[in-house]
């Protein structure tokens, strides 16, 4: 059976002969009574304080369970994303790479064909020193015998201007010798 703080007030004993001062048991079962009451009270306001925290424990679990969530969110979002930079990062150095082999290709093309067109120019080189040189030969060979024939003409002019023996008829070997070159360096 519960007691109630109205039902202490409202209690009232039977007297007896001998029994308790009425008063004194009055104000005991009053305070009794009041203090129960504010037990009662503070029991409800505590229920209350109870019921508020279990829903304010409910709504962090909540905003916990949404925080764990979002950062579990993140997370895979940061790791997709660190995945799809590394791929991407593999997919530029291999292009690069693929790049830099085309580049260097492509120069090692252009160098062997500068060596060539180097080699083919010195070989026209060599050919025009070679050519140059022949000239050259055949030039001093044309200049020695150019000389050669100035100096016989000059060297017959100057037998020419001798003297002649006096008699004409008979020819000498020496007169014989001076007109073949003439005859030669005439033709």
């Amino acid at each position: 059976m519960k007691v109630s703080p109205l039902d202490l007030r409202q209690l009232r004993f039977k007297t007896s002969l001998r029994g308790f001062d009425k008063t004194e048991v009055m104000a005991l079962i009053s305070e009794v009574a009041d203090d129960y009451e504010n037990a009662l009270r503070e029991v409800d306001r505590l229920r209350q304080d109870v019921v508020k925290m279990e829903a304010l424990l409910s709504q962090h679990r909540e905003h916990e369970r949404g925080l764990r969530d979002t950062l579990l969110t993140a997370q895979r979002m940061s790791d997709e994303i660190r995945t799809n930079a590394e791929a991407h990062a593999k997919t530029i150095v291999r292009e690069a790479e693929g790049r830099a082999d085309l580049l260097l290709q492509k120069s090692q093309s252009r160098l062997e064909d500068i060596q060539r067109e180097i080699d083919g120019m010195k070989l026209k080189r060599r050919e025009a020193e070679n050519s140059l040189e022949s000239a050259i030969g055949a030039l001093r060979s044309t200049l020695e015998f150019v000389r050669e024939q100035e100096q016989r003409d000059r060297d017959e002019k100057v037998l020419l201007h001798r003297p002649r023996p006096a008699e004409p008829s008979v020819r000498t070997e020496s007169a014989v010798r001076l007109e073949e070159p003439r005859t030669a360096a005439g033709q």
